[in-house]
């Protein structure tokens, strides 16, 4: 078996790759965020464009860091890529903000909405939604405990499982439903939205989020030059003809306003619609399994980067520990830990939010990254090896992905500032922490 310089194993083929992306992007987001991009949007036909220009900005973003990752094949995603296109100051900061906040607070997230709705199917108290969550938690983090080759499987089985319902809504609205999918127009809108596309684009990328989370496990991808590229492109083209899919069969089942009123249940009404009381449970169902698969994604990712940073000497040697089976152990079960702490808080998914936006900001550094690399090679005359990932329509399409990430920054700056500000001084707390263990190794 292969393994990289990095100590891990070499043993995800692009298949894992593909299902990594998708089952960290496509969770709870297209099956509850309908209602809120349609009610923004103001409109069916401006509803479903906001999911496609997401989807293109997303893409755009995905083509981008593939080039990058094609450049830098190796362990810790982003946090490696700041790291060498902007010094160790600024590569730390970005895996701190990742540790510290986005990946405890998105993995307390997914793992909370999965307690819930498993609380709600199978008629258990809410008091034990903490407890679910928690336990569903330490599962996940025991399969990844082991062999990378068994947490890959399951990835790919739940993100094949959990496209039959996504696949069900789909063929129903467009060969049963009897709404206009385009041309409606959402009468009761609230007092805070007013038909603004900007925002509704705003809502469909946060959804389309967590594809990036792929790049942390290029030290364990085969031939990752080649493999890494694939893997998101493959993955994010699927996700966005989900999403389209999805949104479309949705419109054509129930009417505008009635997504609207519905929220969350649109899904259910879709599925009632198709196939009675069986269908919701087993749409249920389906979302439990799209879920569990979302956190094994996310903690198959995330830890990867706290490993790296701590064989890089910038956290504590502990976290550097690997098991029999070349998992980072520590690592694993210290982000779960913390992600525990934040399930038992409130709060949690405001958290994701405030990550959400600061994680876009290291992605639209990173986004420039390709400039930079071309720049360097360009003045080394170094010639383009030929498993090299170049992105297509260069520079036109960083160029998009820059404006998306921008777009992302300035369009959360004015709807929260308070919310922007406090993610400022979570990334502030880790310069200290830098200089601590700067002046630790010398």
């Amino acid at each position: 078996m292969e393994t990289g310089k990095n100590g891990l194993k070499r043993s995800m083929g692009v298949m894992t790759g593909i299902s990594v992306v998708i089952g960290t992007v496509v969770g709870s987001g297209i099956f509850f965020k309908q209602g809120q991009v349609l009610e923004t949007a103001g409109g069916t036909t401006a509803g479903l464009a906001a999911w496609i220009v997401g989807g293109l900005i997303t893409l755009a973003g995905g083509l981008t860091l593939s080039e990058v990752g094609s450049r830098i094949p190796e362990t810790g995603g982003i946090y490696i890529y700041m790291k060498k296109l902007y010094g160790e100051f600024v590569g730390f900061l970005t895996g701190w903000t990742q540790v510290a906040i986005y990946a405890p607070a998105i993995i307390a997230s997914v793992s909370a909405y999965f307690a819930e709705l498993f609380a709600d199917f199978f008629n258990i108290s809410t008091h034990w939604v903490p407890t679910i969550g928690i336990l569903t938690l330490l599962l996940i983090t025991a399969m990844n405990s082991l062999d990378n080759r068994i947490a890959g499987a399951f990835q790919v089985t739940t993100t094949t499982i959990k496209l039959i319902p996504i696949f069900a809504l789909v063929i129903f609205g467009i060969f049963f439903g009897k709404a206009d999918a385009l041309g409606q127009t959402v009468h009761h809108m609230t007092a805070t939205t007013s038909g603004n596309f900007g925002l509704a684009i705003l809502a469909t990328l946060f959804a389309y989020d967590g594809w990036a989370t792929l790049a942390n496990l290029g030290g364990e991808l085969k031939n990752p030059r080649r493999n890494l590229p694939r893997a998101i492109i493959g993955g994010l083209l699927i996700v966005i003809l989900v999403y389209v899919g999805v949104t479309y069969g949705i419109y054509r089942a129930v009417p505008a306003n009635q997504i609207v009123s519905l929220d969350n249940e649109v899904p259910y009404t879709v599925a009632r619609q198709a196939f009675g009381e069986l269908g919701g449970k087993l749409l249920a169902i389906g979302i439990l399994v799209s879920m569990a698969g979302t956190l094994n994604g996310k903690m198959l990712a995330f830890p990867r980067m706290v490993y790296a940073m701590a064989n890089e000497g910038v956290l504590p040697s502990y976290l550097k520990k690997t098991n029999r089976a070349q998992a980072p152990i520590t690592a694993l079960w210290t982000t779960a830990v913390l992600a525990a702490i934040l399930i038992v808080m409130s709060g949690a998914d405001w958290l994701s939010d405030m990550a959400v936006f600061v994680i876009w900001l290291f992605y639209a550094a990173t986004f420039f990254g390709v400039f930079i690399l071309r720049l360097r090679d360009k003045k080394a005359a170094v010639k383009p090896n030929e498993l090299l990932f170049q992105v297509p329509l260069y520079p036109i399409m960083p160029i998009v992905a820059i404006g998306g990430a921008l777009f992302v920054l300035i369009n959360t700056l004015i709807a929260s500032f308070s919310m922007v500000l406090i993610s400022f001084i979570f990334v502030a707390i880790g310069i200290p922490v830098y200089y601590y263990y700067k002046r630790k190794r010398h």
